[in-house]
């Protein structure tokens, strides 16, 4: 068995990780502006690496930017992001309330919470078959190809479930009211 195989695996779940925190829960969350590239004095540049956000309230986040003059693309950024939330700019920093998520909404993200679940295990999946086919190939004893084989699975078992898990407690915090 490949010494690195958990170690990719533990890349794909990180990766779920950061896709999940994306899916918004109606509640105010720094992450859900990550991604969000703002125009810089000609430069493409994060959000983040020009601002400070801050959640002073469940459903708010604060803007504040390092340099006032970057108010305006931040705010056009935002809107350009389709994150369907508006923000408002009062010359100093900008605010964005997130509203509540219709029962329509929430079921919508949980459907996009299981296919980023899906797609993660798609990946685990292609990590196994991946190393399976390096057991194959080193023509080691049969026992012992399938020791390894066997070592494989309960890695794959032991993923799926926390896959499983945490698209669970996705799917909980989205149809919380």
């Amino acid at each position: 068995m490949d010494l690195n195989t958990e170690e990719k695996m533990l890349k794909a779940i990180e990766n779920l990780d950061s896709r999940l925190l994306s899916i918004r829960a109606g509640r105010a969350n720094p992450a859900m502006l990550n991604g969000i590239m703002v125009d810089y004095y000609g430069t493409m540049t994060p959000l983040n690496a020009i601002s400070n956000v801050t959640v002073p309230e469940a459903r708010q986040l604060f803007i504040k930017p390092f340099d006032r003059s970057a108010l305006k693309n931040i705010e056009k950024a935002i809107n350009e992001s389709n994150l369907g939330i508006a923000p408002s700019n009062n010359g100093e920093m900008i605010i964005i309330t997130i509203p509540e998520l219709t029962e329509d909404r929430r079921r919508e993200y949980v459907k996009s919470a299981k296919s980023i679940g899906e797609e993660a295990k798609i990946a685990l999946r292609n990590i196994r078959q991946e190393d399976n086919d390096k057991i194959k190939k080193a023509e080691l004893p049969e026992d012992e190809e399938k020791l390894y084989l066997e070592d494989v699975q309960e890695l794959i078992n032991k993923y799926n479930k926390i896959v499983d898990d945490k698209v669970k407690e996705k799917e909980n915090e989205l149809m919380q009211i």
